[in-house]
């Protein structure tokens, strides 16, 4: 018997695939092998579902993320790309339809979505920017804020253009190559380049 976190775990993985509007309860229970009565006896409708399965896959990511944080704590670039490395895996089953959904016809549960990305995940990763930067990683005549625009940018045209283009075309390690290692390159002290010319350079 499903329990309600692998229900939940489930639920997502069928409004990521195809989107929150076009996979229905009614789909939902005829895969579960379940009626829509019984799944009504446990939340008050879709949106519930939606939410909460959203909420725990965050906070799952949030963990993730903290830990590899923790682990290169003493290297803030290295958190940097660990972090971004997470995020090209975890939105590799992102089918754009999902987020465009979710905002159009469920726009709370977007905010839970946005305000992790915005005011968690942003933050986050300018802040080890400004550390680095701080530390002598980082050029000084680097605008922090720029920099981090574009790879926000760069990392939204993954997740809303054509589902899984780029991930089709290319390995995960091809888009962190080109998406953030080669531009971090470019904005590194050459001192910490030649610390780290191993890394860099493989």
């Amino acid at each position: 018997m499903m329990d309600k976190d692998q229900f939940l775990e489930f639920a997502l993985s069928k409004f990521l695939r195809f989107g929150t509007k076009r996979f229905t309860l009614d789909d939902l229970a005829h895969e579960l092998c379940i009626s829509k009565k019984t799944i009504y006896q446990n939340f008050t409708g879709k949106e519930q579902i939606i939410k909460e399965s959203l909420t725990a896959f965050l906070a799952k990511l949030r963990s993730n993320i903290i830990e590899c944080v923790k682990k290169e704590k003493s290297d803030p670039i290295l958190a940097v790309i660990s972090i971004y490395r997470i995020g090209l895996d975890t939105f590799k089953n992102f089918n754009p339809s999902f987020l465009r959904s979710l905002k159009k016809y469920y726009p709370e549960v977007y905010r839970v979505f946005n305000y992790f990305r915005e005011n968690e995940v942003s933050v986050l990763v300018k802040d080890l920017l400004h550390s680095a930067q701080s530390k002598g990683h980082i050029r000084k005549d680097v605008n922090i804020e720029l920099t981090y625009a574009l790879y926000h940018n760069r990392m939204e045209d993954i997740l809303h253009g054509a589902p899984n283009n780029f991930y089709k075309k290319f390995t995960l390690q091809e888009l962190l190559n080109h998406l953030i290692i080669n531009n971090i390159r470019g904005i590194a002290t050459k001192s910490y380049l030649n610390d780290n010319d191993a890394f860099f350079i493989s």
